[in-house]
């Protein structure tokens, strides 16, 4: 039974509108200029008071994970990190509810773990700088200061650099997800060619419409070389493409998830309809364009 004093709190799809690789450190890190949003499409995480820390993974995508070792989770390292950062002796009951594809390209792991952090932060009552609390981060994943923020931004660095995005519309958003793994580290080898320039977007779009003209002058520099990795990664983006209504199509981080914009709910209700009927192992999600990742706690 869940305690009284448990939080709940929602750890949402990340999507990036556009992937721009603008150069690589000495270190091998690839730097990147990405606008990321999120979807409201979420894994709930439970946090309640205990005397050590524990992970429970259930729901429909739980068995994704399954053979995982914990000690190898991003939660769980995430609660060890912010307690080794604070000092805290405390411990916590960790539950997941995954609903999210794992590997997917849109944070799933990363908001995961951004959620144990934010909810950690108030279960033991920290009063840690906001700096401090994005290096915790950064040391879990270049995804995870995005998920922590919360916010849409323009994100550059290795992921570390957050700028507030303008103003977005709350577009409707179709995502698709073939089932197929996407190992990142083979889709950045194969990347190639001159990298990109940083294109942040910093005027406001007044609907879907200027929303997908703005990023069509911008793309994912990762899309090809997954093409080349999972040739379902394509046929999902040709799909969306194909939609009635779709203003735009892209993959989000390195796959395999895509997305495609629409002006209306529905007509991205024709399309779900429409690719989960011919599709039926896939993951397939109707949703909309989300700018505050935190307003999305309250349906946890």
């Amino acid at each position: 039974m869940t305690s009284p004093n448990a939080l709940r709190l929602a750890a949402p799809a990340k999507v990036n509108l556009h992937l721009h690789i603008t150069g690589r450190r000495t270190d091998g890190y690839h730097l990147l200029d990405s606008l990321m949003v999120f979807a409201g499409v979420f894994d709930t995480v439970v946090i309640e008071p205990a005397e050590s820390l524990s992970l429970t993974i259930e729901g429909p995508r739980a068995a994704a994970l399954d053979g995982l070792d914990a000690d190898d989770n991003l939660m769980i390292r995430a609660a060890r990190r912010l307690a080794d950062i604070a000092g805290v002796t405390a411990g916590a009951r960790l539950t997941l509810v995954k609903r999210l594809p794992v590997a997917g390209g849109i944070g799933g792991g990363s908001s995961d773990a951004a959620a144990v952090l934010r909810g950690l932060y108030r279960l033991w009552g920290l009063a840690l700088e906001d700096a401090a609390m994005l290096d915790v981060a950064l040391g879990l994943g270049a995804d995870v200061p995005i998920c922590l923020y919360g916010r849409a931004a323009n994100v550059s660095g290795i992921g570390e650099v957050l700028e507030p995005a303008p103003a977005l519309p709350a577009v409707p958003l179709l995502l698709v997800n073939p089932g197929v793994p996407v190992p990142t580290g083979e889709v950045f080898g194969l990347r190639s060619g001159p990298f990109s320039r940083p294109f942040p977007l910093r005027d406001a779009p007044v609907n879907a419409l200027a929303l997908a003209n703005d990023l069509a002058g911008r793309r994912n520099d990762l899309e090809t070389p997954t093409r080349t990795v999972a040739d379902e990664v394509g046929e999902a983006l040709d799909l969306l493409t194909d939609q009635a209504g779709a203003l735009l199509t892209r993959m989000s981080g390195s796959g395999g998830t895509c997305f495609a914009l629409f002006g209306s709910d529905a007509e991205a209700e024709t399309a779900r309809q429409i690719i989960a009927e011919t599709r039926p192992a896939w993951w397939v999600e109707r949703t909309r364009l989300v700018t505050d990742a935190r307003a999305l706690d309250g349906q946890a």
